[in-house]
């Protein structure tokens, strides 16, 4: 029997505020502050102490809803989510259930299938819980909790289950966080928590219109660690379906030593957290005005930079893909081309691809740290363009540049690096390279075209790299016959 697939996600994200969620505490780096420093008695969930929303959280999920294309509420409400935790200071969680802040939205993201829309169930704030680190000293087993984490404002995304394939969890999952970091809500960030997966996956038969029974896997830290925990749980799953078993309805973990799920608890529903509406905090009323304001400071998005690089510049979609996949160097590479003249997009968009990131991977620098801006990259290729220097040169320059961030001009000059375009100059050289070479010309004369390049490559040595390779090819070829 054949079986289809039904997944959706569950997508916790950390919102890029200065202050928590309910409280005044500055938000840490995880990977920086001491434990439990960044903590006070609201947070801590001590007696008494009573929450005030974050302003800039708010102002931050409705950015995020208007660009998934959500419904906004103009009234929600926080309601206290129960369940007893060791990472949850006050025994329940300040989150939305019912009446999110946005809501019935979608983004397209495009597989090797074509484009497809993924259905936003929901976006609601909530508060984030701290963390567990699990300790095993000396065979003594105990557990230590840090609370920094706890109350910092998190958006959870909820889809509807419209993904059937890992090949489209993946390209939903780099969409969203693609979206969310140019509108600057989140640093998305996942190796320090900022984006956590949670997957919600159930099989059934191709003949069978009903959802199959579900399963959630909780607390994926990456998108390579959600696609392993789906892949093994499809296979678990279908190995059970095919054996005539049923599936359990539960919450699973994903092991990443042992890369397979397993069973925390049986799969809680809402009444089982005893959702009632949060007595300390009044509904969540968002005027009209303050949308419309928000909504005139969402930036140019991921897709409307894809139609309009291939519009207005002709650019091949893997090309369009590796420029926006950060913003910076977005606005980088236009940058440049606004100061290209002549230049093409296309040329600027080689450089920057090609050399440029190279650069970067190599010595681990953001496009933010280059010494090279846009103005002097500009100069370089219109130096390359004019054939002043050859490729070959070009790199050489460029290299130099983003080591010293001295100008090209000045390399160019100072290392002598001008191409060689004097034809008499070259047929000097080339005459010296074939005199020099006799059996290689009889070889190249006998019919081994091969030798051509050799003997090209001889003469761009002998010009020290300096020489234009288009004119060198032509006297070369000229003399040789």
């Amino acid at each position: 029997m054949q079986y289809f697939t039904d997944i959706g996600l569950e997508v916790h994200v950390e919102l890029s505020t200065r202050t928590k969620m309910f409280c005044g505490c500055l938000v840490v780096d995880p990977t920086v502050a001491q434990p439990n420093t960044a903590v006070c008695p609201v947070c801590l969930g001590m007696p008494g102490t009573l929450p005030v929303v974050n302003k800039q959280a708010v102002a931050f999920a409705i950015k995020a809803g208007l660009a998934l294309h959500c419904q906004i509420a103009e009234r929600s409400i926080f309601a206290r989510k129960n369940y007893f935790y060791p990472d949850l200071p006050k025994g329940f969680q300040i989150s939305q259930y019912e009446l999110p802040v946005a809501f019935e939205g979608s983004i397209g993201i495009t597989t090797s299938q074509g484009k497809k829309n993924i259905r936003i169930r929901r976006a609601h704030l909530e508060e984030d819980t701290g963390k567990l680190e699990h300790c095993n000293q000396q065979g003594e087993t105990y557990s230590l909790v840090d609370l920094n984490r706890a109350g910092i404002p998190l958006l959870e995304i909820v889809t509807e289950p419209d993904m059937h394939t890992i090949e489209e969890v993946r390209a939903y999952s780099q969409e969203l966080r693609l979206l969310l970091r140019y509108l600057e809500v989140t640093s998305g960030d996942m190796e320090k928590g900022a984006m956590r997966f949670e997957a919600n996956v159930s099989m059934r038969p191709n003949d069978n219109e009903a959802l199959g029974t579900r399963v959630e896997i909780k607390n994926l830290n990456s998108i390579h660690s959600m696609e392993k925990a789906i892949a093994y749980e499809l296979e678990r799953q279908q190995k059970i379906l095919e054996e005539g078993g049923a599936i359990l309805q539960e919450t699973l973990g994903w092991s990443e030593t042992r890369s397979e799920t397993f069973s925390q608890r049986s799969k809680e529903e809402a009444h089982d957290y005893r959702y009632f509406p949060e007595p300390d905090l009044p509904p969540l009323i968002v005027e009209k005005t303050w949308i419309e304001t928000i909504a005139s400071e969402i930036p140019e998005l991921p897709e409307q930079k894809r139609v309009r690089y291939k519009a207005e510049m002709s650019l091949p979609a893997e090309k369009i893909e590796s420029l926006i996949q950060d913003k910076s160097v977005s606005s980088y590479f236009e940058e440049t081309v606004k100061r290209s003249g002549e230049i093409t997009a296309n040329t600027v968009a080689n450089w920057i691809v090609g050399d440029l990131f190279g650069w970067m991977n190599e010595s681990g620098c953001s496009i933010q740290d280059i010494k090279v801006s846009p103005a002097e990259l500009v100069s370089l290729i219109q130096f390359h363009e004019q054939r002043v220097i050859n490729k070959n040169s070009a790199k050489e320059v460029l290299h130099e540049m983003l080591q010293t961030g001295k100008p090209a001009r000045q390399i160019i000059q100072d290392k002598g690096l001008k191409q060689v375009s004097s034809t008499d100059e070259l047929e000097k050289t080339i005459t010296q390279i074939l005199q020099k070479f006799p059996e290689e010309v009889s070889s190249y004369h006998a019919g081994k075209e091969t030798i051509f390049n050799w003997l090209f490559g001889q003469v761009m040595q002998a010009t020290r790299g300096k020489g234009d390779p288009q004119i060198v090819k032509v006297i070369l070829k000229k003399m040789l016959s």
